[in-house]
């Protein structure tokens, strides 16, 4: 039988789990982004964001004008609240995964 704190730990996993991507705020994004495009956060403007469940979508603006389509997730764990780092693909190009190039 499972004890009580393993029921409560479970618990608010769940809870967590939900609501995670609202976990996530603004500049954790713009920093995220501008390490994944090798800019300064300052160069990065964040529009049409869009959290559903675990992940964010987004789309990323520099300051020299190139758009991006991007997203980034979350992850609560026992070991808490862990951000992954954002994926972005060029606007109008079709999606590429970072790890196989």
């Amino acid at each position: 039988m499972l004890s009580r704190a393993t029921l409560t730990s479970l618990s608010l996993a769940l809870l967590m789990s939900g609501c995670a991507s609202t976990l996530v705020g603004n500049d954790v994004i713009v920093q995220r982004t501008a390490f994944a495009l090798g800019v300064s956060a300052a160069d990065i403007t964040i529009s049409n964001r869009g959290d559903e469940g675990g992940s964010t979508r987004y789309q990323a603006r520099t300051r020299s004008g190139q758009e991006f389509n991007c997203s980034l997730g979350v992850v609560v764990s026992v070991l808490g609240r862990q951000v992954t780092d954002a994926v972005c693909n060029k606007k109008g190009e079709p999606p590429r995964n970072p790890l196989l190039r």
